[in-house]
């Protein structure tokens, strides 16, 4: 998923000539232990495995039966790992072609069609309008460097259930703060990156 620290302009328009060249696994739920393919991507580095077992550790309780949406997905791990350990929806969206047909080629080797949804589409100007209802989370982790957490945070309310759950992750040396009435409920990080959960409406 995650993407470090990339100009602006790469962001905007990623270039389609990625190729697999690593995975990362899936590592929990029904599918533990599957890889999906990482292409070689400018900046693509996805969540590492100890990240997301901790994230996902903090989301147990909450996540069978709940409708995600990964917001620049890159590799979809969050997204795969959400229903691979329960949840009931997971919708994808990636804007670069190559990436996102590496995502599509992920749901039919999984059979996966039911429950993941890969959106080919800018993330930004797809939360313009809330087209796929309402979602009870949502993993968000744009490029550090392209300029994108204010608007993305900005346009998420329409999206998400009153009580739902936001994952960030953010640069360590400047993390970013959700507006609005989002309380932290856990965070995490590492020498690169803050891993913060946060429950809208909580307390």
């Amino acid at each position: 998923m995650s993407r470090r620290t990339r100009p602006a302009a790469a962001a905007a328009s990623r270039g389609s000539g990625a190729s697999a060249t690593g995975s990362v696994r899936i590592v929990g739920g029904r599918w533990r232990g599957t890889r999906l393919p990482v292409p070689d991507a400018p900046g693509l580095r996805p969540t590492s495995d100890r990240a997301r077992e901790t994230l996902f550790n903090w989301l147990q309780p909450w996540l069978p039966g709940a409708r995600v949406l990964d917001l620049f997905a890159g590799s979809g791990a969050l997204g795969f790992e959400s229903v691979s350990r329960g949840a009931s929806q997971a919708v994808l969206v990636e804007r670069d072609a190559a990436l996102a047909g590496a995502l599509e080629a992920s749901v039919r080797r999984l059979d996966a069609a039911d429950s993941v949804q890969v959106v080919r589409a800018d993330a930004l100007e797809l939360l313009r309008t809330p087209l796929f209802g309402r979602f009870d989370g949502v993993f968000c982790d744009p490029p550090f460097d392209a300029g994108l957490w204010a608007t993305t945070l900005e346009r998420l309310g329409p999206w998400l259930a009153d009580d739902a759950w936001l994952y960030l992750e953010s640069p360590a040396a400047t993390p970013v703060q959700p507006p609005g009435d989002w309380r932290l409920h856990r965070e995490g990080g590492t020498r690169d990156a803050r891993h913060a959960l946060y429950r809208r409406g909580a307390g």
